[in-house]
């Protein structure tokens, strides 16, 4: 079975790191991935840029409206995913748990559904 763990954070407090403190930061999060990709669970991992980078776009009336940022301003922003093959749920959890992301912000974990694209 296929989860998507699905890290949230305050970008806020992430800004306010040292660059030691950042860089001690990324080398847990690549630790982390590093053990799963080890464990043969891992099959996808991306982090995104921040939430400012980003263009929303929504189309109404057949006509597309774009917006810089993200779609809704929240106190935590999402900042990447692991893609894992699992037994179960109870296995997506225990991963989760170890995800670095889940001692400051969240970690989302979620079943994906097979939409038969291999």
């Amino acid at each position: 079975m296929r989860y998507a763990l699905l890290n949230h954070f305050d970008e806020s407090a992430t800004a306010a790191l040292t660059p030691e403190e950042m860089q001690a930061s990324i080398g847990r999060f690549i630790a982390f991935t590093q053990a799963m990709a080890e464990a043969g669970i891992l099959r996808d991992a991306q982090q995104l840029t921040p939430s400012g980078t980003a263009t929303t776009v929504r189309v109404r009336d057949g006509e597309a409206l774009l917006h810089d940022g993200p779609y809704a301003e929240l106190k935590e922003s999402f900042g990447g995913w692991w893609v894992l093959e699992v037994d179960d749920l109870d296995a997506a959890l225990s991963w989760a748990k170890k995800c670095p992301g889940a001692e400051s912000g969240a970690v989302e974990v979620r079943p994906l559904v097979d939409l038969g694209q291999g």
